[in-house]
């Protein structure tokens, strides 16, 4: 990309989608074309195709995804399988069809088998089964992989696919029933502080393992990947390490200034024992994240008093 490339970013109200725009903005990308929900439907083939015809973008960021937490993966399966599943085929295929340079897919840890061996390599993809939780949303970005893999080997169109690790940050869901660990963590933690609640219950046993990226760092590996890797083999994105869920929610705690007590209620699900991706390739690319885990939560926390809290807006992981 050069600074007058037309860039479509797909999905530039969501978590990682806000993230790419603050940094393109602040790289200097003057072209840059998004569209809300109610402007365009991703999920209305003739409508993308129309969108395409008009604007001829050179480079697609597909940031816009149906995504959730555990609660909503589990309860919801069925949209999250049929809204991503459009979504994608829509944007990948008129992409590639109205003569996009490049495009760049984002798809997610969790399509990666339950019970991998770790730090997960990119070649265990489809080599054993889905953690159940999340099966669906799995399904559709592997899906999305093997478009792009297929539309690569088939037409030459560069597309390429990163699967990120669990992400945070500004803009982030806080909405209790939809969204990640550490965001609803986040929220639980500082509700409690304010009511003055002697403790604050936490899903599952605070035993499995997690890897948290920030989400200017996922948007930094994003330009970094766009502008320097061309191929159909799939990169994982994340920091190389992990941390029990208990150790966050401690964590979380501290940051927020939460004195109570923490109860690990085990009778709700887990989900996968653990999920580190191993980074090797990135690393070996010339990237790695910057931002340590305290920190982030910590800039995370001042943004969600800013913006959620204070009742401004309310960060929404969406298209």
């Amino acid at each position: 990309m050069d600074k007058t490339s037309r860039i479509f970013l797909a999905g530039h109200r969501g978590l990682v989608g806000s993230a790419i725009l603050r940094r393109l903005q602040a790289d200097g990308f003057a072209n840059v074309v998004v569209r809300s929900r109610a402007e365009l439907d991703l999920t209305d083939a003739p409508n993308v195709d129309a969108f395409f015809k008009s604007e001829r973008p050179s480079h697609v960021f597909m940031a816009a995804a149906r995504v959730g937490g555990i609660v909503a993966n589990n309860s919801f399966g069925a949209d999250f399988l049929r809204v991503n599943l459009q979504i994608q085929t829509n944007v990948i295929d008129a992409a590639h069809r109205f003569g996009a340079q490049k495009l760049l897919f984002l798809g997610s840890s969790c399509i990666y088998p339950k019970f991998a061996a770790q730090p997960i390599r990119e070649d265990s993809l489809l080599t054993g089964p889905l953690e159940p939780t999340n099966e669906s949303y799995a399904i559709a970005k592997i899906a999305g992989i093997a478009m792009c893999q297929a539309y690569r080997k088939q037409f030459g169109f560069d597309a390429i696919s990163l699967m990120p690790t669990n992400l945070y940050g500004p803009n982030d869901n806080f909405d209790l029933t939809s969204s990640h660990v550490l965001p609803a963590l986040m929220r639980k933690m500082h509700e409690a502080k304010l009511a003055g609640a002697p403790s604050v219950a936490v899903w599952g046993s605070g035993t499995p393992r997690r890897e948290f990226l920030h989400v200017d760092d996922m948007a930094d590996a994003c330009l970094f990947l766009m502008n320097g890797y061309s191929s159909g083999d799939i990169v994982n994105v994340g920091v190389g390490e992990d941390i029990p869920i208990a150790d966050l929610a401690h964590l979380i705690a501290e940051i927020v200034g939460y004195k109570g007590e923490l109860a690990f209620d085990a009778s709700k699900p887990d989900g996968t024992p653990r999920k580190l991706l191993d980074v090797s390739r990135l690393t070996a690319a010339g990237w790695t994240a910057r931002t340590p885990l305290r920190d982030g939560i910590a800039k995370t926390y001042r943004w969600y008093l800013d913006h959620v809290a204070a009742g401004d807006a309310r960060g929404v992981a969406a298209q």
